[in-house]
């Protein structure tokens, strides 16, 4: 993942291409609650308080898509 433009939000890279700072999450919902609970993203990309929403969402879709 990466911020975007703003540096507010966190959005999905699949594709490794989008320029910035880049985090790895396991494809995990536990991971990324643990990645949210120890403020580990916003360190990772260097930015301040991070919405993840679009990040939960792409998680969620992936593991319901495999079931």
């Amino acid at each position: 993942m990466v911020r975007d433009e703003d540096g507010v939000r966190a959005v999905v890279d699949p594709g490794r291409r989008m320029p910035g700072r880049g985090a790895w999450v396991h494809d995990d919902l536990a991971c990324l609650d643990l990645a949210e609970r120890r403020r580990a993203l916003p360190r990772a990309l260097r930015t301040g308080p991070l919405d993840t929403a679009s990040v939960r969402e792409h998680l969620e879709a992936a593991r319901t898509s495999t079931r």
